[in-house]
């Protein structure tokens, strides 16, 4: 059985890649790959190994060998679903791999925005402090979670790994219903909770019930100086509207882990208001890349191999 892997540089150069290659007859690695290369690159292969690498209807259609596709990741929007079912191509995917890592990242930017890290890192670096009439600075009023309310949209194994992280704060944590299934769903929905909440965190996956679910209309409900923080998709905040409400005050920290489109080649408002004195953070997607997290993306591409391979 012959596999490839597309865009092994994905998961990193300290990454094992032994067990994949001890489960196949025969692997080939390619650190990247374009859309245009796929086809030529996988041509006699039986297993596609890939993470966000394109492949359309046209390129699955080009190979008559190939049965599985192993998606390094927990999203297959790079795949067309509908293209593999018709070809018969089985599409498996890994998740819960980087609970550790994200929840872990999640409360790293809840803390650093709640003691306004932003801000005091940049005024240190300007020389405030030496400037200070005694001994310590007092300019950004700061957020003891302890007491504070906590709303979580997303009670899968990642939001309630943030949860149990943020109960050993203090805090007390409500989870909101499922986007889009308010009305079957006996939790209170986003809109009930935002008034009371202090911190606003999102796990869910990008939908059409969850596109902009954070949007102007939303931010002018939430209670003043509340912190948002995205370590989910980009797009379930309107990153525009959740910038503008930064800036006047109604929000009182952003953090975001994710942008609508990634790489931001072209840049994005949030990246450019870096520069200005808010209470912003943004992490280029990392939150998932502890070596561990990664490790674990291995051996569940393994466990999908075996199965696989078992039928």
């Amino acid at each position: 059985m012959k596999a490839v892997i597309l865009d092994a540089a994905s998961l990193g150069d300290d990454i094992d890649l032994t067990p994949i290659r001890d489960s196949v007859d025969e692997l080939d690695v390619h650190q990247l790959s374009i859309r245009d290369e796929a086809a030529a690159r996988l041509a006699g292969a039986e297993v596609c190994i890939v993470n966000k690498v394109v492949l359309d209807s046209a390129t699955l259609e080009s190979l008559p060998a190939l049965r599985l596709i192993c998606v390094l990741a927990t999203g297959t929007n790079n795949i067309d679903m509908a293209a593999a079912e018709r070809l018969g191509i089985m599409v498996k995917n890994v998740s819960a791999y980087g609970t550790a890592s994200v929840a872990q990242h999640t409360l790293m930017l809840t803390l650093a925005l709640a003691n306004r890290l932003p801000l005091y890192q940049r005024d240190v670096a300007a020389g405030r402090w030496g400037e200070s009439a005694f001994f310590c600075m007092m300019d950004h009023g700061t957020l003891q979670l302890e007491g504070k309310h906590l709303v979580i949209v997303g009670q899968g194994v990642l939001g309630s790994q943030v949860a149990k992280l943020a109960e050993a704060f203090g805090m007390r944590v409500s989870f909101a219903a499922r986007p889009g299934n308010e009305a079957n769903d006996s939790r209170p929905g986003l809109s009930a909770l935002a008034d009371d909440a202090d911190v606003i965190s999102l796990h869910c996956p990008l939908s059409d019930a969850t596109h902009h679910l954070v949007d102007a209309k939303l931010l002018a409900t939430v209670k003043p100086g509340a912190l948002l923080i995205n370590c989910a998709r980009g797009g379930i905040i309107d990153e525009h509207a959740a910038l503008e409400a930064l800036r006047n005050g109604r929000l009182g920290g952003l953090g975001v882990d994710v942008l609508p489109v990634e790489p931001p080649r072209d840049g994005h408002a949030l990246i450019e208001a870096l520069a200005e004195p808010l209470n912003l953070i943004v992490t280029p997607h990392n939150a998932w890349i502890t070596p561990e997290a990664r490790q674990r993306v291995v051996t569940l591409t393994v466990d999908n191999l075996t199965a696989w391979k078992a039928q």
